[in-house]
């Protein structure tokens, strides 16, 4: 299928141009939809989506962006990510809830919405797996695998505000059954194993890649352990867990770039709630300044509703076809 663009579809481009132009990169991010980029493509399968995710992490180094409803994921697919996961503080926060306060039902939801969506590989933020046995984890990535993500993470952490970290045992028994839940589905899903010492209170390396260490062992395909951040901790773990892939979460006090933490040995990069926190920073900031000081500064140079209908009517054209 080849679009015949109308005149005004060209000329919202050039004034996407001319914003990026005016804006630079770091103002304003934006694809611009073009003849080639919207061609008619077939739909990627659940299946074929998690083949791709798995070879994603064979090797080299990919950034796997965190957006937090259906237009966030495919205005990230359109800049090109190989990759999309979710946040569950990005969610929690765009329902009213803090971090952590979904039902189980509500995430598997958000889930399935964004997995169906993104013609790109989802991995599941699962947070603990909304369980503290092994018998219930397993039962609810089960049910994750349905909602047709390509990937899933658990952490080690029940994130209840007052036991920081599951005991070892009970932490590798987790990870254990999440990966014959996993393997009972076929094995397609690329399962992740967080050790959550570094922002749950108990920043202790060596613990940290201990328990990595037994995370691999008892059946992960990639190893997290967010708030990392020197390049002494990063490498230590990469080379602790080798040859299996390292998740590493975006921090911008570290200053690492994306070539940065592919040359430590990085495999995949991820953000985390920090773009969905850009986001709502903007917008506290701009509505607080209208409460507080009836001024609306906070409009001048921002997308048009315009910009944002030139690239989402061509997405929805592309979808459809």
């Amino acid at each position: 299928m080849n679009l015949d663009f109308s005149a005004e579809i060209r000329k919202n481009v050039e004034t996407l141009q001319a914003l990026r132009a005016a804006y630079g990169h770091n103002r304003l991010l934006l694809t611009f939809p073009t003849q080639d980029s919207f061609m008619s493509v077939a739909k990627p399968s659940v299946s074929d989506k998690r083949k791709a995710f798995r070879t994603l992490h064979a090797s080299g180094c990919f950034v796997i962006p965190n957006p937090w409803n259906i237009g966030t994921a495919r205005y990230l697919q359109g800049l090109g990510f190989k990759a999309l996961a979710t946040t569950s503080a990005g969610h929690a926060h765009s329902l009213g809830y803090a971090d952590g306060a979904q039902s189980l039902d509500e995430v598997l939801a958000h889930f399935r919405e964004l997995a169906a969506a993104a013609d790109v590989p989802l991995n599941a933020d699962f947070e603990n797996a909304y369980a503290d046995d092994p018998d219930g984890v397993a039962e609810n990535v089960a049910w994750c695998i349905e909602t047709g993500v390509a990937g899933l993470s658990v952490e080690d952490s029940p994130n209840n505000g007052v036991t920081p970290l599951y005991d070892f045992d009970v932490a590798v028994a987790r990870v254990k059954a999440a990966r014959a839940a996993i393997d009972h589905a076929g094995g397609e899903v690329v399962f992740t194993a967080r050790a959550e010492g570094f922002i749950r209170g108990v920043p202790d390396l060596d613990e940290v890649i201990r328990r990595l260490q037994a995370f691999a062992e008892a059946g992960a395909d990639c190893l997290y352990a967010p708030g990392l951040t020197t390049r002494e901790q990063i490498e230590a773990v990469v080379k602790a867990v080798a040859p299996l892939p390292v998740n590493v979460l975006a921090i911008a006090s570290s200053g690492f770039t994306v070539d940065d933490l592919a040359a430590m040995g990085v495999r995949r990069i991820s953000v985390g709630g920090a773009l969905a926190r850009v986001a709502m920073d903007a917008f506290i900031r701009t509505a607080t300044e209208i409460a507080t000081e009836g001024r609306f500064d906070g409009f001048k140079g921002r997308i048009s509703n315009a910009d944002l209908d030139t690239f989402f009517s061509a997405d929805c054209e592309q979808r459809s076809s």
